[in-house]
């Protein structure tokens, strides 16, 4: 459980997003041995081509576990891509004092859509716990307090209270098992 930024204007600040899959955009994996480990393929070369990966290096893709999952989810909270970055500023499309290869990089990803699935919000950690789990033959599942909606403009007066209710919100799921 975490923070993020939301990337659709339709999720709006203080509400709860899974990540169904994590888009790695760090190429942190990249760095086990990942011959036992099978990527998910979300049509890697149109991300590539439209989003203007190439310059950046290999995106990959994981999965949340599904048993996790099922067990989460409401029609209290959406669903979808996570963009994880490798850093806070540049990586995630804020310019300080340096300029960026991509200013459009999140617009890019605000478009983008693999079978009806957007890329809901933007961290620093989600595909690598998958990947990572995946791995080491474990269940994750990433859950996020949106305290920002960055194509809105809008943020959370309270995200103590987001992150406070996300954290009720999942403890009661559990505790229903």
């Amino acid at each position: 459980m975490g923070t993020s930024g939301s990337l659709q204007e339709d999720i709006p600040v203080d509400s709860f997003v899974m990540s169904k899959f994590g888009l790695g955009l760090d190429n942190m994996l990249r760095s086990y041995l990942l011959m036992t480990f099978r990527l998910q393929r979300l049509k890697m070369h149109l991300l590539i081509t439209q989003i203007g990966m190439a310059r950046k290096g290999k995106p990959y893709v994981t999965k949340c576990s599904e048993e996790l999952e099922k067990l989460i989810e409401s029609d209290k909270i959406s669903k979808g891509i996570t963009a994880t970055a490798g850093g806070f500023y540049g990586p995630q499309g804020r310019v300080l004092r340096l300029n960026i290869q991509d200013e459009e990089l999140n617009n890019k990803m605000d478009n983008f859509s693999f079978e009806g699935t957007k890329i809901t919000n933007l961290e620093m950690e989600t595909a690598a716990i998958y990947g990572l789990s995946a791995l080491l033959g474990h269940n994750a599942l990433s859950l996020n307090a949106i305290i920002a909606n960055r194509a809105s403009g809008t943020f959370s007066e309270d995200p103590y209270k987001a992150v406070d209710e996300l954290i009720a919100y999942t403890l009661n799921k559990l505790a229903e098992k």
